[in-house]
Formats: structure tokens, C-alpha cells, sequence
């Protein structure tokens, strides 16, 4: 009896392994940050060189600076058309609501590859065939570049936001917009006053899920992005490629914590149940 009583350790191993493996990369990368060592092997010292170069690479920023304007641009756009497609998704009763939630959910289980390789064949159709006409009549000229990149990110993040969003209404409480409608509120009154701050929490995550997303995408921006249009993924690749790993290792240091930051507060407001309670 005291033996069946016993728990096994095995998945407690298992998942401190795994976790190790996971993080230990990380760790790697952040403490090769510190050393004085360009190409991170053998430890030569302490220093914080590379975070002073990293400041003082012109290059880098302006990289940053195109992530941070498609990422918001992109968030923003698959925020709203998420939360209308959940919203959508969760009063539909039509018989082919199954067929519209999965392709709704498709681009979850893609490759990015796939992806990639799918929305830069549209582009370039698009583009050769309204390109010129778009050319003579407005005077623009169209072609790869920041435009066709933040349309693939809205593409993809729209997805992850329909899904947050969507797992908050269903989890929401329909009696209290028919005690809404009882009291004599309008359609427009009851969302705004009800259902919007109730499912707020998951609109927030999701935007930070699709923020999260699009700074950190690289395969889908490769095969979308023009000549000359360098997002900080596509930067740090290169910088690999070039040979200078070390600065690299101070800006992964700076993009991991963002990272773990935005997805810390995600967390918190998916499993924050307070709010929507009261």
C-alpha cells in the first residue's frame, strides 16, 4: 500500500530536463553577452562593450524601428478584425460555422514556410497584374516591400487573436446581457457597457500575442519583404551570417526580455479570472 501510495518522479524529470534543455540556450547566449570574447568561446572577461556598440549601431535601430511600426500596425489591424471574427465565430448558429472556425484556425497549424511561400505568390500576382494600373492611375508604384509585410503579419496574427478572444466568450455569462436587455439597454449600449469590458482581458491578449508574434517573425517577412526593407529578425541573420555574433548576443539579451515581458502579461491576463467574474 505504501508503495502504490508513492508518487513517480519520472514526469518531474522529465519536465525538469525538458526545461533545461529549453532555457539552457538562452543562458548561453546571455552570459556569451558579457564576454569580453568576440565570438563567445572561451571566457577572456567581463564586459559591456557590446551592449555599447549595439547603442551605437545606427543599423540596428533603424531595423528596430521598421519591427516596432509593422508590429503595431499589425496588432492594431488583427485585433479588431480577430475580435470581430470571434465575436462572429461565437453568435454564429449557421451549419457551416465548423467550416468557417477552421479556416479561421488554418493558419495555426501551417508551416510558416507554407506561409510564406503562399502570400509571396499572391503578392507577386497581384502586383503583375494591378501593378501598372495602379502605377498610371494613382502615380504609385507598387512592389514587395513594408506594405506586403504588414498585410502577411495581420494574416497570421488575425488567427491567434480569434482564438483568445474566442476561448474568453466562451466563457462568458449571457445572462448578464439579457439582465442588460431586460433593463431596456440597446444592442450597441449592451456591448460597449457589457461585453466589451468583460472580454477586454482576452482582447488584450491576444493583441499582445500578435505583437509578440510579429516582432519575432522571420520565415514569412524573408519571403514578403522587398529590397532594402530590413525588420530586426532579418537584421540579426544577417549579422550571423557576417560575423559578428557577439552584438547580436547583446540585442538577443534586450529582444528576450521583451519577450518574456509581453508574454508574462499575457499570461496574467488569461488566467485573471477576478475581473471577469465581477
Amino acid at each position: 500500500m505504501r508503495g502504490c501510495n508513492r508518487r513517480s518522479r519520472f514526469p518531474f524529470c522529465v519536465t525538469l530536463l525538458t526545461l533545461i534543455f529549453l532555457y539552457t540556450p538562452l543562458i548561453l547566449v546571455a552570459v556569451a553577452s558579457f564576454n569580453a570574447s568576440k565570438y563567445g568561446g572561451a571566457w577572456t572577461g567581463f564586459s559591456l562593450k557590446w551592449y555599447e556598440r549595439l547603442f551605437q549601431d545606427r543599423a540596428i535601430w533603424e531595423a528596430l524601428v521598421n519591427t516596432l511600426i509593422i508590429a503595431l500596425i499589425a496588432t492594431v489591424a488583427s485585433t479588431l478584425l480577430g475580435t470581430l471574427a470571434a465575436l462572429a465565430l461565437h453568435r454564429s448558429k449557421s451549419r457551416f460555422k465548423s467550416i468557417y472556425s477552421a479556416l479561421v484556425h488554418t493558419p495555426l497549424v501551417v508551416p510558416d514556410i507554407l506561409q510564406g511561400i503562399g502570400l509571396l505568390l499572391l503578392f507577386v500576382t497581384v502586383l503583375s497584374t494591378f501593378g501598372e494600373w495602379i502605377r498610371r492611375t494613382f502615380g504609385i508604384e507598387c512592389g514587395l516591400g513594408m506594405t506586403t509585410i504588414v498585410i502577411a503579419h495581420i494574416t497570421f496574427c488575425l488567427s491567434y487573436v480569434t482564438m483568445v478572444v474566442l476561448g474568453r466568450l466562451q466563457e462568458f455569462d449571457r445572462s448578464m446581457i439579457e439582465a442588460a436587455q431586460d433593463l431596456g439597454a440597446g444592442g450597441l449600449y449592451t456591448f460597449f457597457r457589457v461585453t466589451l469590458p468583460i472580454i477586454s482581458p482576452g482582447i488584450i491578449a491576444g493583441a499582445l500575442f500578435a505583437f509578440t508574434l510579429s516582432i519575432d517573425d522571420f520565415v514569412i517577412t524573408f519571403f514578403v519583404k522587398g529590397a532594402g526593407d530590413t525588420t530586426l529578425p532579418i537584421y540579426i541573420q544577417s549579422a550571423m551570417r557576417r560575423g559578428t555574433p557577439a552584438v547580436i548576443n547583446a540585442l538577443s539579451v534586450i529582444f528576450l526580455l521583451m519577450t518574456f515581458i509581453l508574454v508574462f502579461i499575457t499570461q496574467r491576463l488569461l488566467t485573471d479570472k477576478k475581473d471577469t467574474k465581477k
